[in-house]
Order: C-alpha cells, then structure tokens, then sequence
C-alpha cells in the first residue's frame, strides 16, 4: 500500500495553464464567423415597455440585429423566472434586459446597444426595506428548505427574568459576489447540436435548462465549462447570458455568439446577497449561561421570484439555550433578485450572532471565549440530534493559543499605540454538511494510466487536484497516473459547485468508482484490453440520504485591528482562523479557501456595501470603482489553521466543506475587536471611516 496523497499540499494541476494564459474561460474560444452581444437594460425601476426603436442601431456599422420582447424567440416558463428574458413588456426592476444587440464585434455591439431607444411606462416603485414595512410577512420557509420559523419553550418569559440581558439590531447591507471573470457564454450549433461554453458552477443544470426552455433533447445539448474565474455562488444556477447567447445563436444559425455581461450590469441581474436587518435578544444567568435566545431577521426579495436569506438558521445550532426563537421575515419590493452570496444565511446571521454574543460577554464582565465555551451544547439544540463532530471547543483553544489571547486586557481603549487604537475581537463559525448525489466513471487503460470521468466543476477551488488525489488513494497508484476530466456535462452528471459540497459530493462518487475498478483490476486475468477498463459509480440514495446526526463544520476567528481616532480608518493587522472541518484533503488548497474566504470576510467588515437608491431604485455601487472588495494590502498577516478532525459519519473520504466556513466569522470579529480598541459598538456594516468616526465624536471618545 502506497502512503496516502489525500492530504498533501499537492500543487494545483490547472496552475501552470491559469499563470501562463493557455487556461481557456468561456468568452475565449475564437470560432470563426463568431457574434458577439450586449443586452440593453431598461432605466426605470418598475413598468412597461412601450415602444423600441432599433433603427439607430441597426444603421450602425457591424451591427446584425437587435432582439426585443417582439422578436426574441419564445420560450417555455422557466422554473426561474429571472431567466424569462424577452418574453413580455413587464419591466419589474430597474437594469431587467429589454433588448440584445447582435454584432460582429463587442465594440460595435457596445455602440449598437448605446443606440437602442426604449420607451417605458414608469410605476411607482419601493425597493426600501425596513423591519416596519407593512407588506413584511413569515414566509413558508427559508432559502434552502428550512422553517421560517422554530420556537422551543418560553423565550420571552425567560428572556424578561433573565438576571443579565442583551437587546440589540444589527443592519447589513446588500453584498455582491462580483468574481473575478464576469458571467459570460458562448453558444455555437453545429448541426442540430448545441454546444455552449459558460461560465458556471454547474453544466449539468445549465444543460437541464436550457432543454426545457428551448424545448430540445438533453443529448442534443453539451455544456462546457473547463475553466471557470470564481462565482461565490452566482454562478450556482443559470443567468441571463447563457440564455441570451443561444437565443441569438438560434436566430443566426451556423454562427456562434458570445455574450459577456459588464460588470456594472452584474448587480441587477445575477443575485446578490440580501441585505437582512436582525434583533438579538439573549438573556443568561449571572455564570454566562444561555437561558433565552431570539434571533429575528427582515429582509428583501423580488417580485420576480421569492428568495429569503436564511440568516437566523446558525443560532438553531450553535448554543445551549433551553428556550429559543428563531424567525424570518420577508418584504417582496421592486429590487433585483438575490440569490446565494458565499456562505447564505450563515455569513450575515453568524455576524449578528457572534457580534450579540459579545456584547453579552461584557455586559456579563466575562472574556468571550469562555461564554462561548460555556454555551457549548451537547447535542444540537433545535432537534436534539447528536452532532457527527464538534470541536468547536478545541477550535477556540487552539485559537487562542495561537492568537496569545490570554496576554489581552478585556477592557475597551487599554492598549493605544502612539496615535491609534488597538483590539482583538473573536467569533465563533459554523457551516453545515451537505452531500449531493454524484455519478463519476474510472477507466484503467493499457499504457498504465488511468482517466476519472466526472461532471465537477473546478471555480478555482482545486477540484481537479483533489479528485485526482482520492482516485490515486483508491486505486492505489502513484498520482501521475491519473488523468481527471471534469467540465461538460457530457460526463457522469455530477452536482454544482455549491454550498461547500463539491469535493464531498463528487469525491464520494470518485471514491466508489476508482474501488470497483481497483477490485475488477486485481481479479483480472490479463492485460488491460485496448478499450480499456471502465467502472462506474452513482451515489444517488446513499450522499443524499437521510442521517441520524447533525453534520456541520466549526471554526474560530480571531481579529486585531488599529483605529485611528482622527480618520475613521479602521486597519486590520491580524486574522487568524482554526478550523475543525473533518480530514482536509489537500493542505495547500485548504489553506488557500480558508485564507480567501477570510479576507472575503474583511471585506464584508470593513469596504464591501451596497445601496439601493430610493429615488432611482437601482444599486449606487456597481462596479468595483464604487464597491470597495480588499486588496493585498488590505490583508498584510493572515493565518489559516485546522484541528485534525476523525469523522467516520460524513463520506469516504471524511471530508467536510471548507470553502465558505471562513468568511463566517470573520467580519463578527473584526467588529468586536473595533469595539475593544474604541469602547464604541458599531452594529452596521461596512465600518467605514465616516461612520467609525461618527461612532467616536458621538460617543465624546
């Protein structure tokens, strides 16, 4: 038996092609006689089309035609309404496509769609959302399934007797995804097939869309996606690009047709993190022990479709409290639909939670990290289920140890450093374990080698590497002889790149494959035949299973920060996370999820913010001139560490998510380290400098 490779930092197998530009992404494939398109978005926030005049357009050089809701093909009712694209005059937010430009080139196709001249009717419009508004309501559940709602024993009489008590809100702002490559897709037919190269987390729904809106046979349909620059879950399901590029490549048949969505467009029209407004209520015994617990979160979705952050979810899971309420509400008003943001509902809910949890550690006089510890439940809290593992505990030990958390004087304003203010803050994470069913093929070839067949998707996470790493294990053969396909849905159907379940999804599947061949490899006779040896592994049933335990991961963040009293500015100049997320599969790869997800996590605490213009009813910041995401230098000491983590109730591999756990507590942290260093408790993000100082003159510091 060869020692394991399933843990080394193995270097990434895509790293030479992504440095080197070989590496090819969905707008980058040059075939000839290629179009290119620009959707035209419309400039009021609710109403009607009424009139489009093209002329203009179609009069200027290299422009092919302009797609409007009267020529557009038709197609059948999505499942996801923001996908209806030109199919009526309903106009239901400001930056709704109204029109596609198609030309021989993007610059003409920028010209073309600057001279589109569209008509509206304009309604009135309300895209503020407030935990007052009239039209709030509890939904019938939140995003991913869970009740809008889950209430044990009394909590409000508890909460009033309670000898100590936090009551407080916390606002946070909507948040863009905005990675790296832009959405963007190109659609070609040759034939009667349709192949379209996109960028994705996922080409096996993107196929299964595209068949049913544009009523074709899923066999005559291939999605690509090899090289995908990021998505942090806006990529998760299909947007508008992938659907305007084969509805353009239909109309020009024989001619493929590139759609790239600027970035200023991406805000109204790929989702976006939902800005949730929430109330804290904890009431505790003078040791610091929970007695109540109250998490209620308002916020905003669409009238297109409904999607409800679930961001009051985390506190179900995280502490010992004998009565609770947990509770959702939310206003449908004239905005863009949200979707999923890197870690929904626990990234936005874990900052108010963690941020609550440490106002009552001061008003208890108790260091933090012990009220956490002494909250630590034996089994979860809202169903009683055990949990498959929970070294939360260990985390914040650990964490503390590294951080020199014990040197820390608990009291606000005690450690000034020249003209500026300095603090540590800490905060607890967590992220549920989610498996997916997945289907993968290994095949044993002649010459030695062997090829893994699966429909992953790599979003710069490593897939490729770590797949590569399991089959080598299972079949116990040196890592060189592995070959991995993944990217186009003409391989064994495999789940998005999503809620941290990718690796543990496919690499179940992987696993299972690469065993039996092992198997069939060491009871057959011969040579390998020409054709080869090919086993096949689906998992649906047994990854998607119900268990009796509760799967989640854990972690501990820990911040300092400078403030400088005079400016605002707040500088982050350490972060530290330790981890307890199962068997970490590849070191170096880990280690790079959790550092960005972390940094991700800085940016929510201190840059990144949107608005909603109550006047024009569109998002002020949407470019990256405007939204604000950290730079290099932003981030000068960041530190990622793991506990080692036996979980024998998870997969195979035992393995848990890992790309989205470090930006959940992150920006609780940040936030009670300002608080330290100032003595003032910010509960609106981003901490700017305009409302840190603010914060400061008002307070009299």
């Amino acid at each position: 038996m060869r020692s394991p490779v399933t843990g080394a930092p193995v270097e990434r197998r895509e790293g030479r092609e992504k440095v080197t530009g070989t590496a090819r992404y969905a707008a980058e494939f040059p075939f000839p006689g290629r179009l290119f398109a620009r959707p035209v978005p419309a400039e009021v926030a609710r109403g009607r089309v009424t009139g489009v005049d093209v002329s203009g357009a179609l009069g200027l050089p290299g422009v092919v035609s302009v797609l409007t809701h009267e020529n557009a093909p038709r197609l059948a009712e999505p499942d996801d309404a923001t996908l209806a694209l030109l199919q009526n005059a309903r106009v239901p937010h400001r930056g709704w496509f109204v029109a596609l430009v198609v030309a021989d080139g993007p610059e003409a196709a920028r010209a073309g769609a600057a001279a589109v001249h569209v008509d509206c009717s304009a309604e009135p419009f309300d895209v503020t959302l407030s935990v007052t508004h009239p039209d709030a309501r509890v939904p019938q559940e939140a995003n991913g399934g869970y009740p809008a709602v889950r209430e044990r024993g009394d909590p409000q009489q508890a909460f009033a007797s309670a000898p100590v008590r936090v009551d407080v809100g916390y606002r946070v702002p909507p948040l863009h995804n905005h990675p790296m490559e832009p959405h963007a897709s190109t659609a070609r037919w040759d034939g009667e097939h349709l192949t379209v190269h996109t960028s994705s987390q996922g080409t096996t729904a993107v196929r299964d869309v595209l068949a049913k809106l544009f009523g074709l046979a899923e066999e005559r349909i291939t999605v690509v996606a090899e090289h995908v620059g990021g998505g942090f879950g806006s990529k998760g399901t299909p947007r508008p690009d992938v659907v305007l590029a084969v509805m353009a490549a239909l109309r020009h048949t024989g001619r493929p047709v590139t759609v790239v969505l600027p970035r200023r467009f991406l805000p109204s029209v790929v989702g976006h993190r939902a800005p949730t407004l929430h109330r804290l209520r904890l009431g505790a015994d003078a040791d610091g022990r929970l007695t109540s617990l109250e998490h209620e979160v308002t916020t905003h979705t669409s009238r297109v479709k409904e999607f409800v952050e679930q961001a009051a979810v985390p506190a179900r899971v995280m502490y010992a409290a004998p009565h609770s309420r947990t509770a959702h509400r939310v206003v449908p008003l004239d905005v863009p639909s949200p979707s999923w943001m890197r870690a929904p509902g626990e990234a936005p809910g874990m900052y108010a939670l963690e941020s609550a949890m440490d106002e009552l550690a001061v008003e208890l006089g108790m260091d933090p990290v012990e009220l956490r510890v002494r909250n630590e439940p034996e089994t979860e809290p809202d169903s009683g289920r055990p949990f498959s593992s929970r070294h939360l505990v260990e985390c914040l030990r650990e964490g503390a140890r590294r951080f020199g958390w014990e040197r820390r004087d608990p009291r606000p304003r005690s450690r000034p450093q020249g003209p500026l203010l300095t603090g540590t803050g800490v905060a607890a994470a967590t992220y549920p374990v989610m498996m997916l069913p997945s289907a993968a093929a290994a095949r044993a070839l002649p010459d030695g080698s062997f090829l893994v067949e699966v429909n992953a998707t790599d979003i710069g996470t490593g897939a490729r590497t770590v797949l590569a790493q399991i089959a080598a294990d299972a079949l116990d053969v040196p890592l060189e002889s592995l070959r991995v396909r993944l990217g186009s849905s003409d391989l064994p159907s495999a789940p998005v790149a999503g809620g941290s379940s990718g690796t543990a999804s496919w690499g179940r599947s992987v696993h299972e494959a690469c065993v039996r061949l092992a198997e069939r490899l060491a009871g057959f006779p011969g040579p390998v035949p020409e054709h080869g040896l090919v086993e096949h592994a689906d998992t649906a049933g047994t990854a998607d299973a119900d268990s009796r335990y509760s799967r989640h991961a854990f972690g501990a963040h820990f911040a300092e920060v400078a403030v400088d009293p005079v400016t605002g500015e707040v500088r982050v100049r350490r972060l530290l996370g330790v981890y307890a997320a199962g068997r970490i599969l590849n070191a170096r790869t880990a280690r790079s999820q959790f550092v960005g997800g972390m940094t991700m996590g800085l940016g929510m605490a201190l840059t990144e913010g949107s608005t909603l213009d109550a006047a024009f009813g569109d998002f002020a910041e949407s470019d990256l001139a405007s939204y604000h995401v950290p730079a290099h230098a932003d981030v000068p000491d960041v530190e990622a560490h793991w506990i080692e983590e036996e979980d024998p109730h998870l997969n195979p591999m035992g393995s848990k998510g890992i790309g989205e756990i470090g930006i959940v507590g992150t920006a609780a942290a940040v936030g009670n380290a300002v608080h330290h260093a100032t003595g003032v408790r910010l509960r609106e993000l981003p901490l700017t400098p305009d409302r840190v100082l603010t914060a400061l003159l008002e307070s009299g510091h």
